[in-house]
């Protein structure tokens, strides 16, 4: 099983079974960060522009573990091992649900992978080449770094984060609730 710099396990034995599309594809199949950050990685960019700035998966043979910027982070809406969603109160404080969970890292510590061509994105052993990264629950979080649970365990909602969840919920419920200044006032006692 893969492992995090620190040497926790993180669930997966190839994070690119849970990766989804690079962050840096627009709607139109090119590729971002060649467009918008060229001075980054002069060569890639400047290959990219030669194809018309078409992302790398749309080469013949070609995928997304193949591009040396390749980055898949999540949209945090739901944990990827139990199904828990996220609630969010604004102008809340509380601690989210839903945490960011790495399966894999860019290297360098900046965010932007280096890949080695010839390696086919994977990167070594030590430093994986592309960050990747899921939503999961406080509670699977915890589970994952502790043991040996695995992402695509089929589990249930722990009953913590269910409560957690639950209470958020009634909270935002009432916050939709109307009452006229007349029932604010008569539930003062003025």
């Amino acid at each position: 099983m893969e492992e995090t710099p620190t040497g926790t396990p993180v669930g997966v034995d190839d994070p690119y079974e849970h990766a989804g599309l690079c962050d840096h594809l627009t709607d139109d199949g090119r590729c971002r960060f060649a467009l918008t950050r060229a001075g980054d990685d002069p060569e890639f960019s400047a290959a990219r522009r030669a194809a018309d700035y078409d992302c790398v998966a749309a080469e013949e043979d070609r995928q997304f573990r193949d591009c040396p910027h390749y980055r898949s982070t999540t949209d945090g809406r739901e944990c990827v091992r139990c199904g828990l969603e996220a609630v969010r109160i604004a102008h809340d404080d509380s601690r989210p649900l839903l945490e960011e969970h790495h399966l894999s890292y860019g290297g360098g510590g900046d965010g932007v992978g280096r890949a080695d061509p010839d390696a086919n994105g994977s990167g070594g052993a030590d430093e994986p080449s592309h960050e990747i990264t899921v939503a999961l629950c406080r509670w699977c979080h915890a589970k994952i770094h502790r043991s040996f649970a695995r992402i695509d365990d089929g589990v249930e909602p722990d009953p913590e984060a269910f409560a957690a969840r639950e209470e958020r919920r009634a909270k935002e419920a009432s916050e939709f609730g109307f009452s006229t200044a007349r029932e604010r006032r008569e539930s003062d006692g003025s």
